[in-house]
């Protein structure tokens, strides 16, 4: 089996896990709100990551050199992850997916500022495309902007600056680090935010499942694009990730009854062409 192949395979697992963490997420949202969700999502989270450091013997990677970057970090991502959660539960799910594709766009905008990387002439253009496919997907007025929509567009900004520290993390921490702190500190700022008004839902027998396929589905679909991305160029593995939104627009429109709007995908063919222009680009500076 060739290696685009095998990273196609590992994007079709990718692609499932995302799908599945959107339709569980909705599914549990009537019951717990987001910062219950996260906070049994990480709980979940921290079996899985305790039980492969075990297996694999990687207990000793975990360090605390770098503690406050790993705040900082899963901050960002705890921000941008309730964020999405109720986007996912408040608005078409096709519509998240298209908002959050944006996240290399706002990772191209913001490393300046953060990392001190230089912004290019092709990543103003990048930036611009990406920015009339956000116009065209949220079609921003006051008859259809929602508190769900501004969530679906922000968080994506958040993931962007949780990748943005995870790269600087990974230049010195193992990835059992990272996934630890990400897991233990995730559960505990949902415990406060669940938790600050003395009431906190437990999962019943029915959302309990979604809560511990939501865990699961949500580490191993970041595991999987690793894994493409590790076998073959993101020139090759992003158009496969594009795969999702149609994808969601189905399950959208099969379980919830979704409207499956064009402009959707209007709006994400701009947010496509500015990742793609960025990638290229890139791509030649990172042989």
């Amino acid at each position: 089996m060739n290696t685009t192949l095998q990273a196609g395979l590992w994007m079709l697992g990718a692609i499932v896990s995302f799908t599945s963490m959107a339709i569980a997420g909705r599914a549990v949202s009537f019951e717990l709100d987001t910062f219950e969700i996260m906070l049994f999502r990480s709980l979940t989270g921290i079996v899985v990551v305790v039980l492969g450091a075990w297996y694999f013997g990687t207990f000793r990677q975990i360090k605390s050199d770098r503690i406050g970057l790993h705040f900082l970090r899963n901050l960002f991502h705890f921000t941008g992850q309730n964020l999405w959660f109720f986007a996912i539960a408040s608005i078409p799910l096709a519509q998240v997916f298209a908002l959050e594709f944006t996240t290399p766009i706002w990772v191209l905008l913001l490393s300046p500022l953060v990392l001190r990387e230089r912004m290019t002439l092709v990543g103003i253009m990048s930036a611009s495309l990406g920015f009339i496919g956000v116009l065209i997907v949220t079609r921003p007025d006051t008859a259809t902007l929602s508190p769900g929509l501004v969530a679906g567009a922000t968080c994506a900004i958040f993931f962007a600056l949780t990748a943005i520290f995870t790269r600087k993390l990974t230049i010195t921490q193992p990835i059992t680090s990272i996934m630890f702190y990400l897991t233990t500190m995730q559960a505990i700022f949902g415990l406060i935010c669940a938790g600050y008004d003395g009431d906190i839902t437990v999962p019943s027998v029915q959302t309990a499942p979604m809560i511990i396929l939501i865990g699961f589905a949500g580490l191993f679909a970041h595991f999987c694009l690793t894994r493409a991305l590790s076998l073959a160029p993101a020139s090759i593995v992003m158009p496969m990730d594009f795969v999702r939104l149609p994808t969601i627009a189905i399950v959208g429109m099969i379980v919830f009854h979704e409207q499956i709007q064009l402009s959707i995908f209007a709006g994400a063919v701009f947010i496509f062409a500015a990742n793609y222009l960025n990638i290229m680009y890139s791509a030649p500076n990172t042989k």
